[in-house]
């Protein structure tokens, strides 16, 4: 596998995006974007044919990455809607005219922890430019209103509200990783960990929208997984043996 690495000087983000581009020795057969590329595990020896773009975050990864439009409680995510705009505006373009074989292939978005969330976002509202969405450790409770008084899984997890009052888009497909060890928060007090919960509720709501639970959905629950590289290279492994990357 060949590893290049560029700086991509994006005019958006106002600074210069690492990217680190994996490129097996086969014909191409899609193309995975992955937030967080600092946090990059070893990709699998029998990597298919996917050339992998890993994206650096930035100083500001608690801005740029998120919901795009909906900031949470704390403010945080207010460069979310700018980062997406980078991916689509600035990033694609960079590395189709450095990679032409990447223009007509299938596209996935990936991430860990709240680069799974904004990856999540990315692909929920760009369905004509993605076909799958990776996320890995989700940040899933990004709400818009602090627990405790007032506080409501159903209104104020943004991203559970977002699928459940947007629109069905035929063909989009869903893995999602957790581990039994991400956390050890469990604010309903039910026995599992919220991280669990989070995905499973957003799950649920994808099935609600018309998403087939097997078909299109696949989650992946590792015992004793944490919010570590280890995990995250279990869950890589897995997730480049979807059928979306054959």
């Amino acid at each position: 596998m060949q590893l290049e690495t560029w700086q991509v000087n994006s005019l958006l983000l106002h600074r210069e995006v690492r990217v680190d581009v994996y490129l097996p020795a086969r014909p191409l057969a899609a193309l995975l974007l992955v937030n967080d590329g600092q946090d990059m595990p070893a990709l699998p020896a029998d990597m298919p044919a996917v050339c992998v773009a890993a994206i650096h975050a930035g100083p500001l990864r608690r801005q740029e990455y998120g919901t795009a439009g909906v900031i949470d409680y704390q403010g945080q995510g207010r460069l979310a809607g700018v980062y997406t705009r980078f991916v689509r505006k600035e990033l694609l373009p960079f590395l189709e005219e450095r990679y032409p074989a990447l223009q007509d292939l299938k596209r996935a978005c990936a991430g860990f922890s709240l680069g799974g969330l904004s990856a999540l976002d990315i692909v929920w509202n760009h369905p004509e430019i993605f076909g799958l969405a990776g996320v890995f450790s989700g940040a899933l409770w990004w709400r818009n209103r602090p627990l405790g008084q007032g506080y409501s899984d159903a209104a104020n997890r943004i991203m559970h509200r977002r699928i459940r009052e947007g629109r069905y888009h035929p063909g989009l497909q869903f893995f999602f990783e957790c581990g039994t060890a991400d956390e050890t928060a469990d604010r309903n007090g039910n026995g599992i960990i919220d991280s669990i919960d989070d995905t499973k509720d957003l799950i649920q709501e994808l099935v609600n929208k018309g998403y087939h639970p097997e078909k299109d959905i696949t989650y992946l629950e590792i015992p004793g997984g944490r919010h570590d590289q280890l995990t995250w290279q279990t869950a890589m492994a897995a997730f480049l043996r979807h059928p979306f990357f054959i």
